[in-house]
């Protein structure tokens, strides 16, 4: 085993100019590329992923409770129904639970002196945690609410603002259009609020359609429709948003929910999935590109290690003519280039994933690749380095790497003594 490292090191570090020199460069050098390939793409996949599903998460909540609409249109209001505490109870003794908040949408028109924009006005209320899209908050800050009556304060899409020429604090008259249940006829009714903060989801059917605001005034809105004049009408809600601990228990804890003793029959529980199958759609579809891209990456990386081997015996001929008839085993020989080929791809993968690490690191902190938000959701590529699928992939190379390598290495078996001295 000396024997044959003493020799693999003295051929692997030697300095003198030949083409076997080259083609060892050249062979770091295509496995640096494929392992840094490889854990870049691993990186910015799940980066994207876990961006762009988080910002679905964050406006809608993991798991939704409402009304059955089989043939509701994905955004659109929802059929109102009442609040229920008990259930909500029962909801937040599930131990993926993070938290559950009522609210309720309605359709309305903005207007200012020269423009006039329609837009969904999502209600919330006083318990909402606005942590959940403080990162959407480009400007101003998230609406107050007034424990006597409803808030007097919107957010609206960094679009919409743009749309009106509104900025933060200004004044904007809004319209809804209701149907009065008495007469029949439609009304309009109109009010006017403050321009509290301006958000951006990145999601361009989200920044279209919605505006934020508080679920009284939807709920006032609502009672006026039929003419309720009691305090009945603030049990009124579209439904609930339930926030987990981990997205990847929304279609089990949905079920849950549905199964428990107390839901109501005529109600259904909805992920984040449901609500926007286009965009989980999309993002499943990058898993396929990346598994393409890192299985086309090993089989360069293979390939190219294979030819680089078999240049190297067929260079090393006569050498390995001289040390069999010195007394050297088959094996022997085939140690020496299985050592050769290992200080290659060590060598390779260690300067590959530093090399990758560096880039991620670097696009972490500064995010020099842009991206078109209106295409991608994000305006910058997201990073996410999860360390064990770097162990993994360096470990799988060295792996494949050096089973591959066990083929071209056993041309040196069938080399004879006398033939191989003479090789030229």
């Amino acid at each position: 085993m000396k024997v044959a490292g003493f020799i693999a090191n003295r051929i692997a570090f030697n300095q003198q100019k030949s083409f076997s020199r080259f083609i060892i460069r050249l062979s770091i050098v295509a496995t640096v590329i494929s392992v840094a390939v490889m854990i870049i793409t691993l990186a910015f996949a799940n980066g994207f992923q876990e961006k762009v599903s988080q910002k679905v998460f964050s406006f809608w909540g993991h798991v939704r409770v409402q009304e059955k609409q089989p043939f509701k249109a994905l955004i659109a209001e929802e059929t109102r129904i009442i609040k229920n505490d008990i259930l909500v109870s029962e909801i937040k003794k599930n131990p993926e639970v993070v938290s559950i908040h009522p609210f309720a949408t309605k359709y309305a028109m903005l207007k200012t002196k020269d423009e006039i924009e329609g837009v969904l006005v999502k209600g919330l209320d006083s318990t909402y945690n606005f942590d959940h899209i403080r990162e959407f908050i480009i400007e101003g800050r998230p609406i107050q609410f007034n424990d006597s009556t409803y808030s007097r304060e919107i957010m609206l899409s960094a679009y919409t603002a743009s749309q009106l020429n509104l900025k933060v604090n200004d004044r904007i008259l809004i319209y809804f259009i209701q149907a009065d249940n008495n007469t029949g006829e439609n009304k309009i009714r109109p009010d006017k609020l403050t321009v509290a903060g301006i958000f951006k989801t990145g999601i361009e059917e989200y920044d279209r359609t919605f505006a934020i605001g508080d679920i009284k005034l939807i709920q006032k809105l609502n009672a006026d429709s039929i003419s309720i004049s009691t305090g009945k009408y603030k049990n009124e809600i579209g439904g609930y948003e339930v926030f987990l601990k981990d997205y990847k228990k929304s279609d089990s804890v949905a079920y849950e929910i549905y199964n428990i003793g107390d839901f109501p029959p005529t109600w259904d529980t909805q992920t984040a999935r449901d609500i926007s199958p286009n965009i989980f759609d999309w993002l499943g579809m990058q898993d396929l590109t990346r598994n393409v891209l890192i299985a086309f990456m090993i089989i360069v990386a293979v390939i190219n290690l294979i030819t680089c081997l078999i240049i190297l015996v067929l260079e090393r001929v006569r050498m390995i003519g001289i040390l069999k008839s010195l007394g050297a085993t088959d094996w022997t020989v085939q140690k020496i280039f299985l050592r050769h080929s290992l200080i290659i791809t060590i060598t390779g993968i260690l300067i590959g994933a530093a090399i990758a690490i560096i880039f991620l690191y670097l696009q972490k902190e500064t995010g020099f690749i842009k991206l078109k938000e209106e295409a991608y959701y994000l305006s910058e590529a997201a990073v996410k380095i999860v360390w064990w699928q770097v162990g993994l992939i360096c470990a799988g190379t060295l792996v494949v790497c050096f089973l591959v390598l066990m083929i071209p290495s056993i041309l040196v078996r069938k080399i004879q003594p006398v033939k191989a001295i003479q090789f030229r």
